[in-house]
């Protein structure tokens, strides 16, 4: 299988309004893929279509080299599913939930949730209406996680998890990576994300900004400060494509992206250009970047 996800060219609009345009990518298997975008960016509306919860408008879906539109219901028997708001039956126990779902898949599986409800330290015995905000998203997890699905969607997994289990959860999708299985990863918490990540999808109104590794995003993208002279270089001066820019009085903060080293000496040399300073950007910040990107760099407020 070379593809555990394949989208080609989805769009989807709902009451005229577009939530996905024309969004392509690959992801292959044994990878942790993370997406990334704001609230309505499309993240959700895309994670449904794969599961064939939702029909595109045009464009194709496969997971598992099935198409999301014909075989949703078998898409759903082989992954894992954990959505951000997950249904569980307020009157079972966690115990009995396992009990449930196990009706719907393979031998095995009834035994592989007891050992993720011991290691979540779940009380088996304990009626869901009755636990923790963190509980319940542990009882998600381990329904999802109980059949060792080849592919795991997880949609805000760790909303309402202390820092600990957050961390601990999130390394565990290194494991499930390691062991030739996906993980497709929508959240906010970019700096968990960043650790546990191979592949990073962008997303901003619909529209997919970038599909990368995650260490080549990182290593191709710099923070460029210009402390200026009198006046200010055009921004086609700049040795790199310049996603987002900010103004401060005579400071300048640009993201850029490709930066040829070959030109960055006559770039500093400029008469506009006092000084200039080079760093390496997080993961947040380049998100925040992409989702501020503009044509201009905008001046900020002084406090």
């Amino acid at each position: 299988m070379t593809c555990a996800i394949r989208l080609n060219n989805l769009t989807k609009s709902f009451r005229g309004l577009l939530a996905l345009n024309q969004v392509s990518l690959e992801v292959p298997p044994g990878v942790v893929v993370a997406l990334l975008g704001e609230n309505g960016a499309g993240k959700t509306t895309t994670l449904k279509i794969l599961l064939g919860l939702l029909e595109p408008d045009s464009g194709e879906a496969q997971v598992l080299w099935l198409d999301s539109r014909t075989q949703g219901d078998e898409i759903r028997r082989r992954v894992g599913y954990v959505p951000e708001r997950p249904t569980l039956y307020e009157w079972m126990t966690v115990a009995e939930h396992g009990w449930f779902a196990a009706g719907f898949y393979p031998s095995g599986y009834l035994a592989r949730y007891r050992d993720l409800v011991k290691e979540f330290e779940l009380p088996a015995d304990r009626r869901i209406k009755e636990l923790s905000k963190g509980m319940r998203a542990k009882v998600a997890l381990a329904l999802g996680m109980a059949h060792e699905p080849q592919l795991l969607i997880l949609d805000e997994p760790t909303s309402g998890l202390d820092p600990l289990v957050r961390r601990e959860f999130l390394e565990s999708m290194v494991d499930v990576a390691a062991a030739g299985r996906t993980v497709l990863l929508s959240s906010h918490q970019i700096g968990e994300v960043e650790r546990v990540a191979d592949l990073v999808a962008i997303i901003k109104k619909g529209n997919l900004l970038a599909i990368e590794k995650l260490d080549d995003l990182k290593t191709q993208t710099r923070e460029l400060t210009l402390t200026l002279n009198n006046g200010a270089p055009y921004l086609s001066d700049v040795p790199g494509q310049v996603i987002c820019g900010r103004v401060h009085e005579r400071q300048w903060r640009l993201l850029v992206r490709h930066l040829d080293e070959s030109r960055l000496e006559s770039f500093r040399s400029l008469a506009q250009v006092r000084d200039l300073d080079i760093r390496a950007p997080s993961l947040e910040e380049i998100f925040v970047a992409y989702m501020q990107a503009d044509e201009e760099p905008r001046r900020e407020k002084a406090p």
